[in-house]
């Protein structure tokens, strides 16, 4: 049988705040020491790298803290970016996938079975135990599966066919326009026409769909944008985009030609008030797609640490892409009631004015009837 000190391993990842916590309800510093300085010895030629999670330092013992402190800064320890909650779980596996590394952990990652199917793989993981009077004891090990782990399959799967078949409907709306309804060619026929009056050429994705141009209801973004999107950036993966604008419930970032959102909710833990709290407009930095929304080809994006690539879009990113993709009409329309309603009161005002003067007419003819009625009395007196 191969023992695991055998195998050539090159690179390997430690996940600092288990092995620190194995057997114990807080972290030892000492312990995760003692357990990489083993490691060490059994494979001396491999890279090693320590992730702790951002709240290590505030859980591991006081009297510990200053060494701590010293090894970060000599970059003995790495830890996820500012505002990541918890063990940076994700950010650990991204390290260990960038580098085609090995895991020393003894955790599971059930919820990355989908996204990290690598972890099976025969030494990609390995789990440690401190056996008293002898040191720590490595060995290679399978990760358990679970309830998390079939539902992170099962949603990273369903994630890969809405992908594949949002890729196939885009292609299809970019390089087959023979195949429009007659009132889509109609509409191309007028928007050629436009451009000889200096208007633009093409009209908007919700305008296309209006005229039956595309089968995507209201699309955030063009077909040819989505698919260049989706073929260079897979789920997970960082990206760099600028912050284009804010909205009541986040932040629309893009990314090349492709826009995407974040939500509130992908911008800390707990969540801000406003976006403007954690971006500036006009701001260039990294983010993680987290969720593809293929009906309306928009994406979603969440801040590196706080990323959960879930492969669905939240309820505000849908509503947020729908606002999007209205057509300018139909968003001057939604004010047109606020323009006419003081005409409205205008005519309002004047209806009473007209009842007035109808009101004051039978006071005129009265005093016509009351003088008519002594002639009539006369008469009889003659008779």
């Amino acid at each position: 049988m191969l023992d695991y000190t055998d195998m050539p391993i090159e690179h390997i990842v430690v996940d600092g705040s288990n092995i620190a916590t194995e057997g114990r309800s807080l972290p030892s510093l000492k312990q995760l020491e003692d357990a990489v300085a083993e490691l060490r010895r059994d494979h001396p030629n491999a890279e090693i790298t320590v992730i702790v999670d951002a709240t290590f330092a505030h859980r591991i013992d006081p009297s510990e803290l200053p060494r701590f402190e010293q090894a970060v800064l000599r970059g003995e320890y790495v830890h996820p970016p500012a505002g990541a909650i918890g063990r940076g779980d994700a950010f650990l596996l991204r390290v260990a996938e960038k580098v085609d590394g090995t895991v020393l952990s003894n955790d599971s990652f059930q919820e990355f079975h989908g996204e990290h199917p690598w972890l099976f793989e025969r030494g990609r993981l390995l789990g440690g135990t401190p056996v008293p009077g002898v040191g720590w004891i490595f060995s290679l090990r399978q990760p358990v599966r679970g309830p998390r782990s079939r539902d992170a399959v099962r949603e990273t799967a369903q994630a890969k066919k809405r992908v594949t078949k949002a890729i196939a409907v885009a292609t299809k709306e970019v390089v087959e326009p023979a195949g429009q309804s007659p009132a889509a060619r109609s509409s191309a026929g007028r928007s050629k026409s436009r451009k000889s009056g200096g208007e633009p050429e093409l009209d908007t994705p919700a305008e296309a769909s209006r005229d039956g141009a595309t089968s995507t209801p209201m699309a955030v973004n063009d077909p040819l944008a989505f698919i260049s999107f989706i073929a260079e950036h897979p789920l997970g993966e960082q990206v760099e985009g600028e912050v284009e604008g804010y909205t009541s419930h986040g932040a629309v970032v893009r990314v090349g030609e492709m826009r995407c959102y974040i939500p509130l909710a992908n911008l800390g833990d707990p969540a801000p008030r406003s976006a403007r709290e954690v971006l500036k407009r006009h701001e260039r930095g990294n983010f993680v797609l987290t969720a593809l929304d293929p009906q309306r080809r928009g994406a979603e994006l969440a801040l590196p640490g706080i990323a959960y690539v879930s492969g669905h879009p939240r309820e505000e990113t849908v509503a947020a892409e729908v606002r999007l993709s209205q057509p300018p009409r139909k968003r001057a329309d939604a004010l047109v009631p606020q323009v006419v309603e003081p005409a409205k009161k205008a005519s309002a005002v004047q209806r009473p004015a007209k009842r007035a003067a109808t009101a004051k007419a039978p006071s005129v003819k009265a005093p016509a009837a009351k003088v008519a009625a002594p002639k009539v009395a006369a008469k009889k007196a003659r008779r």
